[in-house]
């Protein structure tokens, strides 16, 4: 006899956060360095402002991490005290709101009465029925700020360093710019079909969103840097 097995996707945070640092550290750099492909003739300025634009995009993306998970964890503190002043204050409103979620399942109402008042029973799982099922929150994790940074910020990293590596083995710009083009289009794809199946959508659908964002985004940059460089 077959088990049922479920699969869920868990621990989303670490996911969202991945997805966020890996996109933009693989887009970001390579569209500047296609950009400066097309504006100067040395790999060393290329290297030299990519590795900048790591440095400070990585810091950059990792503080928004930050603040971010801050806000989240200090919004769900509010919402916590003010749930569990109003379950104080108005018991009977609270309950009646209670109800009007598990009428909205279909449960009698002697089972919604029934059910209120055991919840009721207990403050604690009270406030924490109402925080999930009335506003939508979870509690968030005490380290999901630090985490959300650390991730984020490393991320970048990771995929910023892909485009510039076209650029440490050859010696003219445009070499440079093929070998990253090729290095980071495969990126872009292998990346957006795990990210696509790591949240159950068509992987190969993702997979070319994904590319077609990056190599849209770094073409830009190329051809506004030829203007200008042409123009000047």
């Amino acid at each position: 006899m077959n088990k049922h097995q479920e699969q869920h996707l868990r621990n989303s945070d670490f996911i969202t956060d991945t997805v966020i640092g890996l996109s933009d550290g693989l887009t970001v750099p390579f569209a500047l360095a296609a950009g400066l492909s097309g504006a100067v003739a040395s790999n060393g300025i290329i290297l030299t402002a990519g590795i900048a634009e790591i440095v400070a995009g990585s810091i950059a993306m990792g503080l928004g991490g930050y603040l971010a998970g801050k806000t989240e964890i200090e919004h769900y503190d509010s919402e916590l005290k003010r749930e569990y002043d109003e379950v104080e204050a108005v018991p009977e409103k609270e309950k009646e709101e209670i109800r009007e979620i598990f009428a909205g399942y279909g449960l009698s109402v002697d089972s919604q009465k029934q059910i209120v008042e055991e919840l009721a029973k207990d403050k604690d799982q009270w406030v924490d029925f109402m925080m999930k099922f009335e506003l939508g929150l979870e509690r968030p994790s005490l380290n999901r700020a630090r985490n959300s940074a650390l991730t984020i910020g490393g991320a970048y990293v990771v995929g910023g360093f892909v485009p510039l590596l076209g650029y440490f083995f050859t010696d003219l710009p445009m070499q440079g710019l093929m070998v990253s083009s090729v290095l980071t289009i495969i990126c872009l794809f292998v990346f957006g079909y795990f990210k696509s199946r790591a949240t159950g959508q068509p992987p190969i659908q993702g997979a070319f969103k994904v590319l077609i964002v990056g190599v849209i985004a770094a073409a830009a940059a190329f051809l506004v840097a030829r203007f200008l460089n042409s123009a000047v």
